[in-house]
């Protein structure tokens, strides 16, 4: 029989549900890589263990003591939870999490619950605690966004970043976390580049770059001999530029829209295998990979002697740069920066130019959680937008900025195995850009965007998801350079030889001349063709 329910094949229609995955498990080869001290023991010796992982962060970090003592579960903070919208599982309402935390510490460490026990909701540490925990604590993103709804101001994702770290001192940790965080440990990035690739992903931009525009723009690095496959960061460059792994392998456009930026201003860049990975898993999960990841890059900017440090699109990695660096890592050498900030001081100054005519797309904006809640990076964006794109249109007000809804991937859990956690997550993100039928969401985080693609998708919203340097990379006007220009006088009197007809010149110039009347080609791609002898 035909089900003629116009909501059958409506996503957005379909009722809250709890969701019962849970993470993988980490092997442990992957908690050895962590600089976190842990512990492999028996699921019997577990929650003691547990306990004194519990008691050591208590007496480190008296703010999750004032939240267990401070929280009433008044329930203001239930609609504000994406995961509680999309669940209706009371233990996702943020205070009803907590209290998974709360009454183990009332049982353990407060003179009440040691004398009333359950009377008073204390509860021992067990193996099902644990379990609980793990399912609970890997269903929450970190996005704070309970915490500006709450009277009191707890800071929830803090107290779920001392449930994890605590399970992970007992050998309780997630495949995807542990695995991207010994990555950047032994290889330098969250997605396992290995240098030769970072490399040669940027020469594919700038080959990108050359075909679609015309435009030669200089490699970040520096190389002793043309034929090397790989290059050295250019020690001395004014800035170095640090983006998520993730802009060199999935997300090439906002690659190219930062390196356009940078060729437009004329700025002394370099970037660096060393400090690939902007992005950092530390802030998920534990203190000490935090402080080490962080530390990667401060030690490559005081060898390089840079002057600044750019950060790409990432809020996450940020967030932890800017909040935590200097106070854990010590006195930096130099300044810190992100793109945003630096872009729009560079189209204030007039040193880049945009033609927004480019972007006729209804393009609205996402603001990551750790952007907006977590560093206050809220403007800078907007102003690109504005100057970047002829219809920019905000959604919601009550779901941007500081009230932004998270993407439902962030805070660790962009795994596989919880998609259907995230996808029931990102709907209310998805509600906003469905109710301003944007035709573009920028989206300027490396995870944002991987999950907020596979929600437009999951909620049949034909809405494209990319980057801020996306559009700026389609709108900047670059004036056009002879080809003779592009590279430096010492080169273009060299003798050259046309690859096409074999002839040979005194110049580039004349090479150059050449291509464009014996064969068509114009002089701003007469490097390719056009070899020096």
């Amino acid at each position: 029989m035909k089900n003629d329910d116009p909501n059958e094949n409506n996503p957005f229609k379909i009722s809250p549900s709890p969701s019962t995955s849970t993470p993988f498990p980490s092997p442990p080869e992957f908690f050895k890589e962590l600089k976190l001290k842990t512990e492999m023991v028996s699921d019997a010796e577990k929650p003691n263990k547990a306990l004194e992982a519990m008691e050591e962060i208590l007496n480190e970090r008296q703010s999750i003591r004032v939240y267990m003592d401070t929280c009433t579960k008044c329930g203001a903070c239930a609609e504000s939870c994406h995961y509680y919208l999309g669940t209706n599982d009371p233990n996702n309402m943020p205070a009803h999490r907590v209290d998974l935390f709360r009454k183990v510490y009332k049982k353990h460490f407060s003179i009440e619950g040691k004398l009333l026990g359950p009377l008073v909701g204390a509860e021992k540490m067990d193996s099902s605690v644990l379990e609980e925990w793990y399912k609970y604590f890997y269903s929450c993103s970190e996005c704070r966004r309970c915490s500006i709804f709450c009277p009191f101001g707890i800071d929830t994702a803090e107290v779920t970043m001392a449930a994890r770290e605590i399970m992970l001192r007992v050998g309780i940790g997630t495949k995807y976390a542990n695995e991207i965080i010994s990555k950047v440990h032994k290889i330098g990035n969250n997605l396992g580049i290995p240098e030769l690739a970072f490399w040669s992903n940027l020469e594919f931009c700038i080959e990108e770059i050359r075909d679609t525009m015309g435009v030669s723009v200089n490699l970040p690095g520096t190389k002793k001999n043309p034929t090397d496959e790989i290059a050295q960061a250019k020690i001395g460059a004014e800035i170095l530029y640090v983006p998520p792994s993730a802009d060199l392998f999935v997300n090439i456009d906002t690659q190219i829209g930062a390196m356009l930026i940078f060729h437009a201003a004329g700025a002394d860049y370099t970037m660096s295998h060393s400090a690939s990975e902007a992005a950092n898993f530390g802030l998920f999960q534990d203190y000490a990979d935090l402080k080490a990841i962080n530390k990667r890059i401060v030690d490559e900017a005081h060898r390089l002697g840079v002057k600044k440090v750019i950060f790409g699109e990432c809020g996450h990695a940020w967030r932890a740069f800017k909040n935590i660096t200097e106070k854990w890592n010590g006195q930096l050498n130099f300044e810190i920066e992100h793109i945003f900030q630096y872009t729009e001081r560079l189209i204030q100054l007039g040193k880049i130019s945009l033609d927004k005519t480019q972007i006729t797309q209804l393009v609205t904006l996402h603001d990551p959680c750790n952007y907006a809640r977590g560093s206050g990076l809220l403007d800078p964006q907007r102003y690109i937008l504005n100057q970047t794109a002829t219809n920019f249109i905000e959604m919601d007000p009550k779901k941007t900025r500081e009230n932004t809804f998270c993407c439902g991937g962030g805070g660790g859990m962009l795994m596989d195995e919880l998609m259907d956690l995230r996808m029931k997550g990102a709907k209310p993100r998805a509600e906003a850009v469905r109710d301003v039928n944007a035709e573009y969401l920028a989206a300027p985080c490396a995870i944002c965007k991987a999950q907020l693609r596979l929600a437009m998708d999951h909620y049949k919203l034909n809405t494209e998801v990319g980057g801020v340097l996306d559009l700026v990379g389609k709108a900047i006007k670059i004036t056009k350079m002879d080809a003779s220009n592009d590279i430096s006088s010492k080169e273009s009197k060299k003798k050259t030889k046309c690859s096409l007809c074999e002839k040979e010149f005194q110049s580039y110039d004349e090479c150059a001349n050449h291509t464009e009347k014996s064969h068509e080609i114009s002089k701003n791609q007469a490097d390719m063709c056009c070899e020096p002898q």
